[in-house]
């Protein structure tokens, strides 16, 4: 469903996210080996995600990456998507056509609009805090 790029995105915010709660920072090596991605790879999805405001890169000795706690709340899994993947998947018809709507639906245009738009609400109620929150309970995880 989302690109390769988009689901290490999701995993890395979320890392950050976590470990966030807590005040901490947290370098690249360590979020890529938490969520299995190679380092190079986890960098360039890490400078969109802070390209896009979405985390905060801090250099130097004590650096890495961190998302300040009031935003945690305010940060949605949308927002991760449409920063990495754009917003096709919320937007674009499900066989790909250039023009796909109610007046000149795609065959599967009506089964589609309403998964599209569960898919939505749900990626628009997931903020980070209550995903974190999650992980740091030990009810989801990262990685298996």
């Amino acid at each position: 469903m989302f690109s390769k790029s988009c689901t290490y995105g999701i995993k890395a915010t979320l890392y950050i996210a976590q470990k966030s709660q807590w005040e901490e920072r947290v370098s690249l090596k360590e979020i890529a080996e938490a969520i299995n991605s190679p380092v190079a790879f986890t960098a360039k999805i890490l400078q969109v995600l802070a390209k896009s405001g979405i985390v905060k890169s801090i250099k130097g000795p004590n650096g890495g990456f961190e998302i300040e706690k009031v935003q945690l709340k305010k940060i949605t899994i949308k927002q991760i998507v449409i920063a990495l993947d754009g917003d096709s998947l919320f937007k674009g018809c499900a066989l790909g056509f250039d023009e796909c709507n109610d007046k000149a639906p795609c065959p599967m245009h009506n089964d589609f609009v309403a998964i599209r738009d569960s898919l939505n609400q749900t990626l628009t109620d997931a903020n980070l805090l209550d995903v974190a929150m999650n992980l740091n309970l030990g009810l989801t995880v990262l990685k298996r």
